[in-house]
């Protein structure tokens, strides 16, 4: 685990684990990430079986609290070819607490630099700014 120079927070190594499962073999849909303020390190707090959908991964994500997580969306070309994004999201309501935002936007860059093989970031503070249709026209 290294802390990080800017808000001191660390990574733990299940973060860097389950990522890897998503990424190489595609254990999970979705991993839902949040940050520890006591201990200072990002954790993972849920994941999403591969089985699970949208819908399941959008109701896993608090209402008024921040959290990062990362989906694999999977969707057709106009080819028809099957294919899959690896999207990083940084879910940061309005009504989340200040504090809490400030610290999830000083820690997301070095976090999301552990996760090696994210394709697609997404910046959301309302459900609207990651529906489906902004996954879909972001993947192509």
């Amino acid at each position: 685990m290294q802390a990080n120079a800017a808000s001191g927070i660390a990574v733990h190594d299940d973060c860097k684990l389950k990522f890897l499962e998503l990424k190489a073999k595609r254990t999970y849909r979705f991993v839902v990430f949040k940050i520890e303020e006591k201990q200072k390190q990002v954790i993972v707090e849920k994941l999403g079986e591969p089985a699970e959908t949208y819908e399941d991964f959008t109701a896993s994500l608090p209402a008024d609290e921040c959290r990062y997580a990362v989906f694999d969306y999977d969707f057709v070309t106009e080819e028809n070819c099957q294919k899959s994004r690896i999207f990083f999201i940084a879910w940061s309501p309005d009504t989340a607490r200040v504090r809490s935002k400030m610290i999830y936007a000083s820690s997301k860059d070095r976090f999301k630099r552990e996760l090696d093989g994210i394709q697609v970031e997404l910046q959301a503070t309302d459900p609207t700014e990651m529906g489906l249709d902004v996954f879909k026209s972001r993947a192509n």
